[in-house]
Parts: structure tokens; C-alpha cells; sequence
């Protein structure tokens, strides 16, 4: 089920746009440090109940965020996004934001991408739990007339922001890449929460085995 909210002419809006577009394309930012299996079922919910043509995995740099997260080094996070994406077709590996380095602003992303790509129509998807934050996004008013923001409900989150956004429901699937890292430098199990061929790259390569990362 896919839901409209704050402003009742928003589905008019993307009908306009899919007529005056040959692409409809979403993307799912992010540090993925790892990539898990919840990010993957939001990212195809999405991308099925919209009818988008594909879906960009964008790993970021260094995320602008005041409480800086530590990661692993992007080409590694971007090589698990690889083999977590490998069997799907409509997800591609987009290293736009690991290329450019430095702290990496969706706004500055979003501008390069319709610099290259002018034809096509982004939908930026994030977690519900995301949306509070929407107004300290960086030019985050010059942004929304840029893309159009998709968000999947969580429970205990209001579907409430004085920004344009469409709401989509997927499965609830409690999976965290901080959850799947402790379980790492506790040595349990991770199986099942990440595709086969990241784990097994996240073991031969001994990742995530401190609380560094």
C-alpha cells in the first residue's frame, strides 16, 4: 500500500512528473556499514510499489552528521553493496559521493546527478524515523523541489511533516548495521541478516572485529 500525505495535490505532482520523464529512478543513501538484508527488502518494497525503473545504492564519504560515525573504508562498504546487489537487475552501485570525498551533502549529490542524468526523476527514500529530521538537511528547501522524498513507515513515528513526502509500507524488519557489527565483535552469528556473499567477505577480509568500526 502506498499512501499520500500533508498535501493532497502531491499525487497529481508525480503524475505530472512521470509524464514529462523517461526515468524513475530511487535512490537509498546511507553509510551501510554493512549493507543488511533490511536495507534491500526497504529498497525493492519501494521500487515495486512506486513502479521505479531502478534503484541507486549510494554509499556516502564522510556523512554530515555532528556524532561522526566511524566506518570502514568506502571501497570496502562499496564492494559489500556489490555482492549484496549482484542478483538483482534493478539495483545499481552509484560510488558518485566515495569519488567526489569530503563530507558528502544530498544536496550536492542530487545537483550532479540531474547534471548528468536531466531526464530522470529521483525519489530519495529514507526511514520514517528520518522524516523529523528533514529540516536540518542541508538546503533542504532548495532539495525538495529537486526530488521527491519517500519515506517507509516505522511504528512509534508520525506520518507528519510540513514537506511533501510519500509514504510507503513495507514489512517491519528490526535489522541494524550497529546491531550486526556487536554480533560480529561478540562472534554470533549474522546469518540470514545479510546476504551469503557479504558475510562471507566480511569474514575472510576480518571486518568489524573492534569497537572502531
Amino acid at each position: 500500500m502506498v499512501t499520500t500525505v500533508f498535501k493532497s495535490d502531491v499525487a497529481l505532482a508525480l503524475e505530472s512528473e512521470t509524464s514529462q520523464v523517461k526515468r524513475r529512478v530511487g535512490i537509498m543513501g546511507g553509510t551501510f556499514n554493512p549493507i543488511h538484508n533490511g536495507h534491500l527488502i526497504m529498497a525493492e518494497q519501494v521500487r515495486s510499489q512506486l513502479g521505479l525503473d531502478e534503484i541507486l545504492f549510494i554509499p556516502n564519504n564522510i556523512p554530515p552528521h555532528i556524532d561522526t560515525k566511524t566506518a570502514i573504508d568506502g571501497s570496502m562498504r562499496a564492494k559489500l553493496i556489490e555482492l549484496a546487489i549482484k542478483d538483482n537487475a534493478n539495483f545499481e552501485l552509484e560510488r558518485i559521493e566515495l569519488n567526489k570525498g569530503g563530507v558528502s551533502y544530498s544536496i550536492d549529490t542530487i545537483i550532479e546527478l540531474k547534471r548528468q542524468h536531466p531526464d530522470t526523476q529521483y525519489y530519495f527514500i529514507i526511514g520514517g524515523d528520518e522524516v523529523a529530521y528533514l529540516p536540518k538537511w542541508h538546503r533542504i528547501d532548495e532539495l525538495i523541489t529537486m526530488i521527491t522524498f519517500v519515506a517507509v513507515k516505522r511504528n512509534g513515528f508520525e506520518q507528519h511533516s510540513k514537506y511533501p513526502v510519500i509514504w510507503v509500507d513495507t514489512p517491519l524488519i528490526e535489522i541494524s548495521s550497529t546491531d550486526i557489527r556487536q554480533r560480529i565483535i561478540q562472534q554470533r552469528s549474522i546469518r540470514y541478516l545479510v546476504p551469503v556473499k557479504v558475510a562471507e567477505y566480511i569474514v575472510k577480509n576480518g571486518l568489524y572485529q573492534d569497537e572502531r568500526h
